[in-house]
């Protein structure tokens, strides 16, 4: 059985602060990201039973770009939900959103 998906507001921030990036840095890259990105995605609703690695936390590594999907599942719904779409190559302390 096919698992559904669910996004949290955070994943997709995330994914749309890389596909921004990678479109400063080349046009048309922002949209291979996101390809790769549905392609995780897929294979998340086929079978997310992947390694645990923190917290109920499963992480997908993307297959060409430097990130993983984070998410945890549902068994008792068949849903999945991702959590965030983490760049592997950034410091995870500096924070995208500008804190006042």
């Amino acid at each position: 059985m096919a698992f559904k998906l669910k996004l949290e507001p955070l994943a997709k921030f995330d994914i749309q602060q890389e596909i921004n990036y990678y479109n400063s840095k080349q046009k048309g890259l922002g949209k291979r990201f996101y390809d790769e990105v549905k392609a995780a995605f897929a294979v998340i609703k086929k079978n997310p039973f992947f390694q645990v690695r923190y917290d109920n936390i499963i992480c997908l590594p993307l297959k060409v770009f430097p990130a993983m999907v984070h998410f945890t599942i549902n068994e008792k719904t068949n849903t999945g939900i991702i959590r965030a779409v983490v760049n592997t190559h950034r410091d995870p302390d500096k924070n995208w959103v500008k804190e006042e």
